[in-house]
């Protein structure tokens, strides 16, 4: 049976439907830098997806090839997720997606290392006949962060972000955002096939502690 990370490693990707506290170690992800509203038809984001998912399958097929991983085991090709962020803006103005900055990214298996990244873009490349110069291999470290589960339309994010902050409040915790630590969102549904109320997302906010938190990390 293919690994699968959201099974794995629940505490990153299934949280409850309630705030709770995680470190998130170092990860490896292929990722593509952007601007502007995700939502525009063929704008920036929509080719951001087809670099993305073109290199992630070329790493996963990658055993059906003559190049051949050290280490590699089959496994389900990870969730989407994205680091967002507005100039100027602390946290996330939903009312403005033309100004939304961000990183489309999937994680990589461990076994995976730049060179077998830099291999898969060349043989995208030359299979797809299409520049994947943007894609990069980003290591991703987060530390602290507050997460929840969100259900429903990501336009109806800002309830939930409601309920991280108030979590914050009420344990000694503030956010802390940084070119390093960014709003983070996981989406774990394909909003091509589900339903908008029924579509589920990880949202993931960078803390500090402020020196009174008391309960412990999940």
């Amino acid at each position: 049976m293919a690994f699968d990370y959201k099974k794995e490693y629940k505490e990153f990707y299934l949280p409850k439907k309630k705030p709770g506290l995680v470190t998130v170690p170092s990860m490896n992800f292929v990722a593509v830098r952007g601007k502007g509203d995700p939502n525009e038809e063929g704008g920036d984001y929509k080719e951001a997806m087809g670099l993305l998912y073109g290199l992630a399958f070329t790493i996963k097929m990658s055993k059906l090839g003559s190049y051949q991983i050290e280490g590699y085991f089959d496994y389900v090709v990870p969730p989407l997720e994205g680091l967002w962020w507005q100039e100027g803006t602390a946290g996330i103005d939903y009312s403005r997606k033309d100004l939304f900055q961000w990183v489309s990214m999937i994680r990589l298996p461990d076994f995976v290392t730049e060179a077998d990244f830099e291999w898969a873009r060349r043989e995208a490349e030359q299979k797809k006949k299409q520049d994947f110069s943007r894609a990069e291999f980003l290591t991703w470290e987060e530390g602290l962060c507050v997460q929840c589960m969100h259900i429903g339309p990501y336009d109806e994010e800002p309830a939930t972000l409601e309920v991280i902050h108030r979590f914050m409040e009420e344990n000694g915790l503030m956010p802390d955002f940084s070119e390093t630590r960014r709003h983070h969102e996981i989406y774990l549904s394909d909003a091509r096939r589900c339903s908008p109320e029924k579509l589920k997302t990880v949202i993931r906010v960078p803390v500090k502690n402020t020196g009174t938190l008391v309960f412990p990390q999940e």
